[in-house]
Formats: structure tokens, sequence, C-alpha cells
């Protein structure tokens, strides 16, 4: 395929199903808020089900519910007609996702749903279906005017619009439920995300030596220092506090210069007023600093500003914060 029937066909697929996320704007706001009201009053979880394509939307939504405050499970459609229906408890409630809404697993839960008292919500693209007509007010319509497949067959369109419903509703009830950084740190402990909201800079100065000299160190102490140490930098203290730092770069400029080295001393060679961060800040926090400040290393203190050692550009790389 020649580049410009490629480009002609994937403009063609993200303009229909933009067009179609674009026009749920203009839908009646009811049906989401009696939706989001029914999930904030929900005393037991929010169970979300589906055949075929749907049932993976369905799935999806879920984790991103679970993840974000609103405790929810997935059960596919087929198997809950033939005993999963067992792990909904009358508390719950329902999120049938069908594009139709008139797939035969989907009518047998129907009755189902009556029986058990559950609330029921419909994510569906048929006003008229069996779902649409068993959720009442409680319907987000997910009508499309055509799927991105040419043949008008394969669920597309139709799946991009169903998965932005359930981005709404997790999205409105983070709002409503004022779920911040904090809650997502203990539901999302591991990975990247996990690191960058819990992450401290003390679990990464620990780690590293604290190379640090008094103002009246000579050169060859600060060479010394800044090589063992192996940050690239080391602190000038004063009463245990840091008044300064230094970096390998400033001991390059220095010989270039041509100063005479024996009488240097580290006060001579400093930065004043070093950036410093608190040992309990994030570490995304610490890396937004180093981006800030166009710098590499920043120096670690605690509650009283006493120096505990360097957070370095490199640690973050290493744990993937970057």
């Amino acid at each position: 395929m020649d580049l410009q029937s490629l480009k002609k066909i994937s403009q063609r697929v993200l303009d229909l199903e933009a067009q179609a996320i674009l026009a749920l704007k203009d839908l009646p706001i009811e049906p989401l808020a009696a939706t989001v009201d029914a999930i904030l009053t929900c005393k037991g979880r929010v169970v979300l089900s589906g055949i075929g394509k749907s049932a993976i939307i369905a799935q999806k939504i879920s984790a991103t519910l679970n993840s974000t405050g609103t405790p929810s499970l997935f059960m596919h459609a087929a198997d809950a007609v033939h005993g999963d229906w067992g792990m909904v408890q009358p508390d719950d409630l329902l999120i049938l996702v069908s594009q139709s809404g008139n797939s035969p697993e989907i009518k047998a839960l129907l009755p189902m749903v009556g029986l058990g008292g559950q609330r029921l919500v419909a994510i569906t693209g048929d006003p008229s279906s069996a779902l649409a007509i068993a959720a009442g007010d409680y319907c987000l319509l997910s009508t499309v005017e055509a799927e991105a497949c040419p043949h008008n067959l394969a669920p597309t369109t139709s799946t991009t619009v169903q998965m932005a419903w359930g981005d709404v509703l997790a999205v409105v009830l983070i709002e409503m439920r004022r779920f911040g950084p904090g809650d997502f740190a203990r539901f999302h402990p591991g990975g990247a995300l996990g690191k960058r909201l819990y992450l401290r800079v003390q679990d990464l100065v620990g780690r590293n030596a604290r190379p640090w000299v008094a103002e009246e160190a000579g050169f060859r102490a600060l060479v010394t220092e800044i090589s063992t140490g192996r940050m690239g930098a080391a602190a000038v203290l004063r009463d245990g506090k840091p008044v300064g730092v230094v970096t390998d770069g400033d001991l390059r400029r220095t010989l270039e210069s041509g100063r005479p080295l024996e009488s240097l001393r580290a006060g001579d060679l400093m930065s004043p007023s070093p950036r410093t961060i608190a040992m309990d800040a994030l570490a995304v926090d610490a890396l937004a600093q180093m981006r800030m400040h166009q710098i590499t290393q920043l120096l670690a203190v605690d509650e009283d500003g006493g120096y505990q050692g360097v957070v370095h550009l490199h640690d973050l790389l290493r744990e993937g914060v970057v």
C-alpha cells in the first residue's frame, strides 16, 4: 500500500471515531447524571458485563473504576447465564455494554436483574433495544453513524464510543469522590506510575554516598571527596547545613582558568545557596526541580535544614521516574 492510501485510510478512521465521540457532547445530560448518582449511592459493587468486543470494553471500564476508587468487577455475559450470576449481590449495580442491546446473552440477563433487584445501567447504541428499555433513565447511548470498518461490520467506532463513556464515568467519579494522588498511590504501588506517586527522596538518598567538605577544605581534598562520592558534586557545610555546592564542572572550569590551586578553598569555588529538597518530598518533585533549573543533582535536607545526602538524576532514571 502506498503512503497516500495509508494516510487516507488512517485519517478516515480517526475522523469517524473523533466525530462519534464529539457527538456525545450533544446528548442530554440527565442519563449521565442519573448513572453517576446511582454509582455514588451504590452500597455494593459496580458489575460490568457484555458479550464479544463489548465484553472487552466492559472489562477495561471495570479495571479503570477499580483503580480510581469505585469497587468493580467484570462478569462475562455468556458465563453469567451459566452460573457466574452467583457473584452478583442485591446491592450491586449492573452496567451492561451492548451496541445492539438485543444480543441473546444480554436479553437473558435482563429478567435476572429484575428478580435480583439490582439497578441497571445500559451503554448501548439502540435506544429502542430491549436493554435500553430495561435500563430506562440509566441509558448512555453509544449510537454511531457508521463503523470505521469499510464494510460497516467490525466494531470499531462503536467500541471507541463505549470506551469514552467509561472514561467519562471514571473521571466524573474521581472528581466527585475527591480521589487524589495519595489515593492513586495506594491503588498503583507497582510500575512507573506507582513510583511517581509514592517514591520519595529519602528512598533514594540512603543508597548514595554523602559527599561533603567544610568551607576551608583545600582543592585536593575537594577533588578527592567528589571523586570518591561519585555523585558529581559535594556539599559545602557550615554547622551541618549546606551553604554551597561544588560540582565536577566547577573543578574543570577552575583547572582551565589557570588559577593557583594550592591557595583555593571550597568556599572560593562553591555556588552559594545550593538547590535543596526535603527528604520527604516525592522523587517526581525532585525531577521537576532538576528540569526547571537544568541541573543533575539536589542536596537533600531534613526538616531542620541538615544535610542528608545527594539525589542525582541517575537515581531517577534507574527507578524509572523519568
